[in-house]
């Protein structure tokens, strides 16, 4: 128990004993742990839902009650829920984000795998070949874009930011 009445005992202006069921697990130097609870589940239920578990339990039981206390003073209406729904959405976007990446990690790795040709003969044989853009203009653009500006190859814009 300690010097002093607990943090429960202490906002309830209730004199606390040495049984207080709330005594070990919310002390005087945190009263707002208990605030919050009580704002909550109220007082009465909590003492009730302490008493039904077990002694070993009970510490875990209060920092559940105490992080869900804390959620519902945040969202009213979720809770916990809201937040494990925003983080499930955001692993989401950032798996999707991953995916992409790892896709454009792919395309750069197969065009660098691509051989190139050695001359500009060859280099327009292959560009007129393809109805896709032509590498003759890609590689002029690039060695234009390099002479005028510095840039980085790798550095791409991603429609996801």
């Amino acid at each position: 128990m300690g010097g002093g009445p607990c943090a429960s005992c202490k906002l309830l202006r209730r004199r606390c004993s040495k049984d207080c069921v709330f005594a070990p697990y919310f002390p005087p130097d945190e009263p707002h742990k208990f605030a919050m609870v009580h704002k909550v589940f109220g007082a009465s239920n909590v003492s009730k839902m302490l008493q039904e578990v077990p002694v070993h339990q009970r510490a875990d039981a209060v920092s559940s009650l105490v992080y869900e206390a804390n959620a519902r003073m945040r969202d009213p209406v979720y809770g916990c829920v809201g937040a494990i729904s925003y983080l499930q959405n955001e692993i989401s976007r950032l798996q999707m984000q991953l995916a992409v990446a790892e896709a454009e990690v792919l395309v750069c790795m197969d065009q660098m795998q691509m051989p190139q040709p050695q001359s500009d003969h060859e280099k327009c044989l292959l560009s007129a070949s393809s109805d896709n853009v032509s590498l003759c203009d890609f590689q002029n653009y690039r060695s234009f874009n390099n002479h005028h500006t510095i840039q980085d190859p790798l550095k791409r814009e991603s429609i996801w930011y």
